[in-house]
């Protein structure tokens, strides 16, 4: 008797077994989509595995019905990484498989879109004129679209498409049929294709600078290698790491391999998918949220048939099924978007790595500011460093300067919002016909509305934050829960008016554009980039040179290559220092390196200016002068001390429910049973009111648990997986744990 175990729907938090009757005995694999039994209803379920003796007695188990006609959505490798996620990142394994799959491709019924097509038969190819005349006669209408059929060829085409070409309604063409003249069959047709080839101009590999050539033989070698080491590929803004990642992917194809490129941000995905297309044309296939349904689906049955052996695109691309895989790349590493906010909460980059393990490819993580965790993995000999510290053709970095903002001041003793340096470089770079990107993370108008006389600042009621004025909308906007609400033209307590304070992108392009009046000014944030193909637009348009000014947020800070920006500025150079979170200092370092590097990646030397109140702070200092070394010194000094991550592991558990006093109460008691059952080596901190104190009317307190051992990869899951079990929240309080958290808010 053969056994085999399923997953209902990839749903049901468990796998079951059936029997597999002698019919069906040799069509199951792993991923085979089956008919069962389930309970009283009947489901789809996919085979995980094929266990060599069954969890029940033999005489309880049912039978498969079917094996359903559509091939495996999975193998085992995918299975095998499915499985771990589960593990390590303490989640369902239905929820591991909703990362690891589509909803596009795991729905049942997904499919292909199909279209009725026509085309004319080998009757109506070889009518002669006097009977295409006597039809003219009876029926003009079915001549005319009779002549335009015969011309469309032997395909014919969409049945829709050729109604409105040639203007004539279905019954025409129903007519032709009838009289065997035209032939209706059902087509499938591709969505709009997420990487279209077509217009994209073709490129050849150029020559590479020794440190590219370093680069690339080291990758190369872990190509080659059995077991192949991680490479973190260290190379400074503008020294052509995506050149060494192009020619490495040329490797793997020529090795009858494929190859996943991951990039952080969706807007950073045109451009790397035209540099991609430009040399490995229609193999190409492009993979992020902002595709349809439709789209997903085509594209990764693309990948599935081999068609496509080059995938890139953002986080949930690392599960394209791409066989054989041979290298998967990280670009810009150290991304906080790399991790996933809901269940499973993992991150890509060290998914990938894990991946990479289990079918034997090559790994390659790349960033000009790459995270301490990788960066000590390659000092621990762990990971295999490739340098590239100068930038290709010679190029010079750019020139920073720190501005004193404490210094500039207006007439009337308000505070600037652009320096007077920085304005006359604008104006010198629009006199040359030159572009510049000026970058503040922050979106909206002004962060906070406050009362002239009593000081009152408007907060959702749902959430510890402010509300931000957003005044394209003219609303009050919370950018945790997104309530929305009308401005008052009056405190409520005291009658004042209210001001608005804080500065955010829109304010910003208001002040440019009265600045800088004859200039062509665009913002870039997440209110304007909402639309389906806004990032290709506002992007497209910049490139070719039909925006002077660029403003944005985050997602115009990293990975854009323009050669036509000369200068950048930062608006608020130090406001990410104030985050209550260790990590603040690296990603503050990370993001003014990474926007100061879009300056002068062309002949024309680039200049960038970072305005802050803190011209002093070491982590400015090292930023404005790219030196990633000076930082790592001071910032692993201080992480060691604390033993923060990289010198220690991290797990958090957030507490969140409706009553403050029972959620503070759970935390405290998971925070004593966890004191209890901790070993040697792992210290509880907390409980404490997390520094969002109150997310979408939930009140949120947390705990970290901390392994003092940066091998302590498996201890912490095993013990919180242990705990969770053991130890569930009480009613209304419910527990979210994340391993290896990035985010503290």
């Amino acid at each position: 008797m053969k056994t085999v175990r399923v997953s209902p729907d990839l749903a049901a938090d468990g796998e079951f077994d059936y029997r597999v009757p002698e019919h069906l005995a040799g069509t199951l694999a792993v991923g085979s989509q089956v008919r069962v039994p389930f309970g009283r209803t009947h489901r789809r379920a996919f085979v995980t595995a094929f266990p060599d003796a069954p969890a029940c007695p033999p005489e309880k188990l049912r039978d498969i019905e079917a094996v359903l006609p559509a091939p495996p959505l999975f193998d085992g490798d995918i299975l095998s990484l499915a499985r771990w996620m589960a593990r390590y990142y303490l989640c369902s394994l239905p929820a591991a498989f909703r990362a690891v799959l589509p909803a596009a491709v795991r729905r049942e019924g997904a499919d292909f879109l199909r279209r009725l097509r026509v085309r004319a038969t080998e009757k109506a190819l070889a009518l002669p004129e006097a009977d295409l005349a006597a039809l003219a006669k009876r029926s003009p209408r079915q001549a005319e679209a009779l002549v335009f059929l015969r011309a469309a060829g032997a395909e014919g085409g969409e049945l829709a498409d050729l109604c409105r070409r040639a203007r004539v309604d279905r019954p025409v063409w129903d007519a032709l049929e009838k009289k065997g003249l035209a032939e209706k069959t059902m087509g499938v047709r591709a969505r709009s294709p997420a990487a279209p080839a077509d217009g994209v101009v073709a490129t050849a590999p150029p020559r590479l600078t020794e440190e590219q050539e370093a680069a690339l033989g080291a990758i190369r070698e872990e190509m080659a290698s059995e077991h192949p080491r991680v490479v973190l590929l260290h190379g400074v803004t503008g020294s052509g790491k995506t050149e060494v990642y192009l020619q490495a992917i040329a490797t793997a194809l020529a090795k009858g391999q494929g190859a996943i490129a991951l990039v952080p941000e969706i807007s950073l995905t045109p451009q790397t998918q035209e540099r991609f297309l430009s040399r490995f044309g229609g193999q190409v296939a492009v993979l992020h949220s902002r595709l349809g349904d439709g789209e997903r689906y085509d594209e990764w049955q693309r990948i599935a048939r081999g068609e496509a052996r080059v995938v890139v695109g953002a986080r949930s691309a690392l599960f394209a099924p791409v066989r054989p895989l041979g290298l998967i790349l990280v670009d810009e590493e150290h991304e906080s978007a790399y991790k996933q906010e809901e269940a499973p909460r993992y991150n890509a980059r060290d998914v990938a790595v894990q991946r990479a393990a289990l079918c034997g490819a090559a790994v390659v993580l790349g960033s000009a500011t790459p995270s301490l965790e990788s960066y000590a993995n390659a000092l621990r000999g762990r990971y295999r460093l490739a340098e590239m510290p100068h930038r290709v053709r010679e190029r010079a970095m750019p020139e920073v300067h720190l501005v004193d903002m404490r210094h500039e001041r207006s007439g009337e003793g308000a505070m600037r919002l652009f320096s007077t340096p920085l304005v006359e470089a604008v104006r010198a770079r629009l006199a040359a016909g030159e572009q510049t990107i000026l970058f503040l993370n922050r979106r909206g108008y002004a962060t906070a509305l406050a009362c002239e006389a009593c000081g009152e600042i408007l907060g959702c009621p749902d959430c510890s934050v402010r509300f931000t004025y957003h005044r394209a909308r003219g609303r009050l906007v919370c950018h945790t829960c997104g309530a929305e609400r009308a401005v008052p033209e009056t405190c409520p307590h005291c009658g004042a008016p209210y001001r608005k304070t804080g500065v955010g992108t829109e304010r910003i392009e208001e002040t440019a554009q009265k600045l800088f009046p004859n200039a062509h000014i665009a913002r870039m944030d997440s209110d304007t980039t909402a639309r389906k193909g806004s990032h290709d637009r506002i992007l497209g348009a910049f490139r070719r040179g039909e925006t002077d000014i660029l403003i944005g947020t985050q997602m115009i800070a990293k990975g854009l290559d323009f050669p036509r920006v000369t200068l950048v500025g930062v608006m608020n150079a130090d406001a990410g220092l104030q985050m209550p979170d260790f990590r603040s200092g690296e990603r503050t370092f990370q993001l003014l390196t990474q926007v100061a590097g879009r300056a002068g990646r062309g002949e024309v030397p680039g200049e960038v200016f970072f305005q802050t109140f803190q011209p002093d702070n070491p982590t400015l200092q090292a930023a404005a002068k790219e030196d990633y070394k000076a930082f790592w010194e001071s910032e692993s000094a201080m992480r060691q001390v604390f033993r923060y991550p990289p010198f220690s592991r991290l797990a958090r558990l957030v507490f969140s429910g409706p009553s403050e006093d029972a959620t503070q109460a759970a935390a405290k008691a998971a925070g004593a049973r966890l004191k209890d059952i901790a070993p040697a080596g792992t210290k509880v901190l907390g409980p404490a009111a997390a520094p969002l104190a109150k997310a979408k009317g939930a009140w949120r307190f947390q705990l970290l648990v901390r392994s003092e051992s940066a091998d302590g990869k498996t201890s912490l899951p095993s013990l919180l997986r242990t705990f969770l079990r053991a130890c569930p929240p009480p009613s209304g309080v419910t527990v979210t744990p994340t391993i290896d958290p990035v985010s503290f808010l």
